[in-house]
């Protein structure tokens, strides 16, 4: 999934808070803070695996959204390969 440069799409969530579904069993939750076409640039950053806990995907991101995130990570470069959506953390229903 290359993005080009100059996407309107992602621009404007850079600034915010976002979350970044994976491929994986991971998501990531951070601040965008640019893009490539390659490449999502991610600033405190919680990158999340899933076989780590026992919340479903929905539950972590619906905690994260009510309760804040709790970044592990300074700085995290996503793939875009990799990328299944992204969303803004507060366009999630927490209620």
């Amino acid at each position: 999934m290359a993005v080009p440069e100059d996407s309107p799409l992602l621009s404007e969530l850079i600034g915010q808070v976002i979350v970044v579904d994976l491929i994986s069993t991971y998501a990531c939750l951070g601040v965008l803070t640019g893009f490539d076409p390659l490449f999502l640039d991610l600033r405190d950053a919680d990158l999340h695996d899933f076989r780590d806990g026992a919340a479903t995907r929905e539950v972590y991101v619906y905690e994260s959204a009510t309760l804040g995130i709790r970044p592990n990570r300074e700085r995290v470069l996503l793939r875009l390969a990799d990328v299944v959506a992204v969303s803004r953390l507060s366009d999630v229903a927490t209620g």
